[in-house]
């Protein structure tokens, strides 16, 4: 082994290269030489991308999900806050359980409904507890 040949391979297969090398002995070091014939087509330098490119498909989805999980619901109360404001004596409403009756007095939050004509029967709810004016057109 006292001449050995290195070999090198272009890293382009389309590309022509001749490949030239040396013998290499115990006291010199090895040398080699690449010369392409047809040197590849100069591509243009890669896009930087900003962070904020980098992060804007986070920031879509952290917008979505607070549009999502947020403003609804929020949206919702209002619209049941302004309902509850504008609730009036002899609305009927429905309790979030269930009970229909008709409003007899409100006093701030306390609201007294007559759910029965007959015997005038009469209970006490907060105005948290209404769920829906069915006197208001949908």
């Amino acid at each position: 082994m006292k001449n050995l040949l290195i070999l090198a391979q272009a890293a382009d297969p389309q590309t022509v290269s001749t490949v030239t090398s040396e013998p290499v002995t115990a006291e010199q070091t090895t040398t080699t030489a690449v010369v392409d014939s047809n040197p590849a087509p100069q591509t243009s330098p890669a896009r930087k991308t900003t962070p904020l490119m980098q992060f804007l498909p986070l920031i879509l989805i952290v917008v979505f999900v607070y549009l999502l999980m947020f403003r609804g619901p929020r949206k919702k109360q209002q619209e049941h806050t302004k309902m509850l404001q504008n609730l009036k004596k002899n609305d009927r409403v429905r309790t979030i359980g269930g009970i229909l009756g008709t409003i007899v007095d409100i006093k701030d939050d306390d609201i007294t409904l007559k759910i029965d004509e007959s015997n005038n029967t009469k209970i006490h709810i907060t105005s948290s507890a209404i769920g829906k004016n069915l006197s208001q057109k949908p």
